[in-house]
């Protein structure tokens, strides 16, 4: 079979295949055995380990009786499933760009629901252009590494305006809201954003106030993202980089961690109010300055 470097579209695809063969109860040996591949390239292809071409799917596609319309759309994803997305082709060689956060532009566009719990900052999804270039410039970035990754960040944003967006839910915490990143006119004019784009039935912030004290999420920061097909996903970022999880038992506890968080969290609308109050305040000291 011709090899081709995976992708998050690889990924999407080989979830729907795995399911097409399951459906059919077939073991992955047996159709292995009858293209003359070995059970581990059928699994990979499967998992989005490894490139998807449109022979592979083809013949994947004759041993689960697939025809028409439905056989069509298949061999046009596979067809896709190696060309570059916006951050790619924007960024030859992903210059500026860590491949692990090139990663995740990728699974964003993809992710049907995504869920930020953010402990320490404005998630990436909403921050301004202003707040993304305060938070690279406190973080020691180069002024032109700055500008790639302020860029990368607001382009990320537009899989909320998508006619049919992912649901996207923001955990965040109080102490966040209080840090004037930039400055208080520049945290007072993020606060406001973010009570502009809540209007969009497909975006819900809840604050964590401070009086909860210890909680669920007190370990650290995450980021869920969860596929139409595919199993979900967990981003998590530390000092030397980040990484991603998404074996079924390591993904549990943090699906946990979201759902009680929500329960615990001020309601979209009283946290629609907090974000109000916090914003005349950064305003009310960006006067005094």
């Amino acid at each position: 079979m011709p090899r081709r470097s995976p992708s998050v579209r690889s990924r999407g695809l080989g979830a729907e295949l795995r399911e097409l063969r399951t459906e059919r109860d077939l073991t992955s040996r047996a159709v292995a055995e009858q293209l003359g591949w070995s059970p581990s390239t059928l699994s990979r292809l499967e998992g989005g380990l490894r490139g998807i071409s449109p022979e592979d799917v083809a013949a994947l596609l004759v041993i689960y009786k697939i025809t028409g319309t439905e056989r069509d759309r298949l061999l046009e994803r596979a067809r896709e499933a190696d060309q570059p997305g916006w951050w790619e082709a924007n960024w030859p060689g992903q210059t500026g760009l860590p491949k692990s956060l090139v990663a995740l532009i990728g699974f964003e566009s993809q992710a049907t629901r995504i869920a930020d719990v953010a402990m320490l900052l404005v998630p990436g999804l909403l921050q301004t252009a202003e707040y993304s270039r305060a938070v690279m410039v406190g973080g020691g970035l180069t002024a032109q590494a700055v500008e790639a990754r302020v860029a990368a960040r607001l382009g990320r944003q537009a899989i909320l305006s998508r006619p049919e967006p992912p649901h996207f839910q923001v955990l965040l915490d109080e102490a966040a809201v209080r840090r004037p990143v930039g400055g208080p006119a520049v945290m007072a004019a993020q606060l406001r954003h973010i009570l502009t784009v809540i209007d969009r039935p497909s975006i819900t912030v809840q604050i964590l106030p401070l009086e909860l004290g210890a909680h669920e999420g007190a370990g650290g920061s995450f980021v869920l993202l969860e596929f139409d097909k595919g199993r979900a996903i967990v981003h998590l970022e530390h000092a030397a980089g980040s990484m991603f999880q998404d074996e079924p038992d390591d993904v549990a506890p943090f699906i946990e961690i979201r759902e009680a968080l929500a329960t615990h969290a001020l309601s979209p609308a009283d946290s629609a109010d907090f974000l109000a109050t916090a914003a005349r305040e950064h305003e009310k000291d960006a006067r005094q300055l």
